[in-house]
């Protein structure tokens, strides 16, 4: 009973939220409480911002709280980035029960495409000639298999090289990459990984317990 008034009371919470801001402003709530965390997503609004609805799969936040478990910080004001260019200011914050254990995912991602637009028009206006680098947003996925494919993605960009150049140390360090970033807790993840790396099951859990 309990478990179903907070879900209750955090879809209230997600409703007015983005009430409050608007069409650009989607309000995710990701469930642990459950085992199915392949499907994590138990209420969104204004999903049309991602393209994401009611029982999708996990975003990275909820891996890095899978990973992390009960020491997961709230993750605030980061950028990330949808599959179809846009540019959201994003926060995820985790909601835990009276034990201490992260039992939601409150997720809010602002639309800020048309103001980065307007800022990028701006800022020749109002330069003063320092540089400055920014952080490459991060990337939301709409389904488990998208995530996966991310953090495949990611994990050759860190060696640098294509998976045929690549040395053994190049793929243990690519797999353990993918190890600390939570990829093997999809299910079947190991399948896809070791034939994307062209090595055996057997040699993939051997990279992942080599010393880095």
């Amino acid at each position: 009973m309990m478990h179903e008034l907070s879900l209750e009371a955090l879809r209230q919470i997600a409703h007015g939220l983005a009430l409050q801001f608007g069409s650009n402003c989607e309000v995710v709530v990701h469930s642990l409480a459950d085992s199915d965390i392949e499907h994590s997503i138990a209420i969104i609004e204004n999903g049309h911002v991602t393209g994401r609805k009611q029982g999708d799969g996990p975003s990275h936040v909820v891996l890095d709280a899978l990973k992390q478990g009960d020491t997961a910080e709230d993750h605030l004001g980061y950028l990330t980035r949808t599959k179809d260019g846009k540019i959201l200011k994003s926060s995820s914050i985790y909601l835990r029960d009276a034990e201490g254990h992260i039992r939601y995912i409150l997720a809010i991602n602002f639309d800020i495409t048309g103001l980065l637009m307007l800022d990028s028009s701006l800022k020749p206006l109002l330069s003063t000639g320092a540089e400055t680098s920014e952080k490459e947003p991060e990337r939301i996925v709409q389904s488990v298999n998208e995530l996966l494919d991310e953090l495949i993605e990611q994990s050759t960009k860190l060696v640098g090289k294509p998976v045929a150049l690549m040395t053994k140390e190049d793929k243990i360090r690519a797999i353990q990459f993918l190890n600390k970033a939570g990829a093997f807790l999809i299910t079947k993840s190991g399948d896809k990984i070791s034939k994307y790396y062209g090595i055996s099951k057997y040699t993939l859990y051997s990279y992942i317990d080599a010393e880095s």
